[in-house]
């Protein structure tokens, strides 16, 4: 790690921030160059940059040819899009954006619950046809039980949110740690178990070898055939082809997908148009703050690299998150 009172050093960002929050982050000791994510490449005045602040600009970028490259900032929660084994190869330090969807996403699972048990796109089918017809199939969610796979920070918001409902609020991590906003929580090794039990299922978890199709055939079995299942985590923890067998024999109440398998989702994917299945384009962390709080998060780690200081949100590569 690098200590105050040295030599700039060289970052490369491919978003800019604005003259404003640039200036706060070359006034902590570092010289920035700016490339746009999409048209990054290695040049000579980029290659000798010590740090990468960027979202994905690997299908372009060859950081393999950034010698110096110590420290990757990532601006997402997933790190899928990174060339792992050369971070693992060159020890590079890897951190991301843990936290800094978190409300928007909280709030996006609190919608889907209340949207589907309330027929709010019913209604506005009706709407649309000038038709008043009363639906007397509407659900509460007081009394139910909601499982989130996976207790980190966005599960903790939309259990935060969701305190005021009266559900019994249950959660799915690797040893059954107790969470904040939790009434219970389990370990992994007891889904089986505890899936059945759910009204609702969301998926907040990530995406990992040992998590890809965590959610196959025989867990949509095992799920209430009326339980609503959510996903805003990586598509890749349902398998789609067994979601969308499963819905044609008519289970599951609803199910709201803002992740999916293949992103954009094809335009030949049964999911487009199936009655009980609500598609959002990967959106659910879109706020107004998302801004706001990723360079927040990006200064804090800027000081704490120039202080020599342990960042924040490092990635255990081993784990992938």
């Amino acid at each position: 790690m690098l200590r105050e009172g040295r030599d700039k050093v060289k970052a490369l960002f491919t978003y800019d921030y604005g003259k404003e929050k640039m200036k706060a982050i070359r006034d902590l000791g570092y010289e920035i160059m700016i490339q746009k994510e999409d048209e990054a490449v290695v040049t000579e005045d980029i290659e000798d940059a010590e740090i990468l602040v960027c979202y994905n600009p690997f299908d372009t970028l060859d950081i393999s040819k950034l010698s110096k490259l110590k420290w990757i900032q990532l601006s997402s929660i997933g790190i899928d899009q990174v060339p792992l084994e050369i971070v693992k190869e060159r020890g590079i330090t890897l951190t991301n954006n843990r936290g800094g969807y978190s409300i928007p996403m909280g709030e996006w699972i609190v919608l889907k619950m209340l949207e589907i048990y309330k027929n709010s796109y019913g209604f506005f089918k009706l709407q649309q046809q000038k038709r008043w017809k009363l639906d007397k199939s509407l659900l509460e969610l007081s009394g139910k039980k909601v499982l989130f796979i996976g207790t980190g920070t966005i599960a903790q918001e939309a259990a935060k949110r969701l305190q005021g409902f009266d559900m019994d609020i249950m959660g799915i991590n690797t040893r059954g740690r107790n969470t904040e906003y939790f009434h219970q929580c389990y370990g992994i090794d007891v889904l089986e178990e505890i899936i059945p039990m759910a009204d609702i299922v969301v998926l907040t978890i990530p995406h990992t070898e040992k998590t890809h199709h965590l959610i196959n055939i025989n867990r949509l079995k095992n799920m209430k055939r009326d339980a609503l299942l959510i996903n805003v985590s990586r598509g890749s923890i349902i398998d789609e082809g067994a979601l969308i067998n499963h819905l044609r024999e008519g289970n599951l109440m609803g199910v709201a997908l803002d992740v999916f398998e293949e992103e954009p989702l094809p335009i030949e994917s049964p999911l487009w148009e199936m009655d009980r299945v609500y598609t959002t384009p990967h959106n659910s962390w879109i706020s107004e703050m998302r801004n706001e709080r990723k360079i927040k998060m990006i200064m804090e780690n800027m000081r704490r690299y120039r202080r020599g200081e342990e960042l924040i949100n490092k990635i255990d590569i081993k784990r992938g998150y």
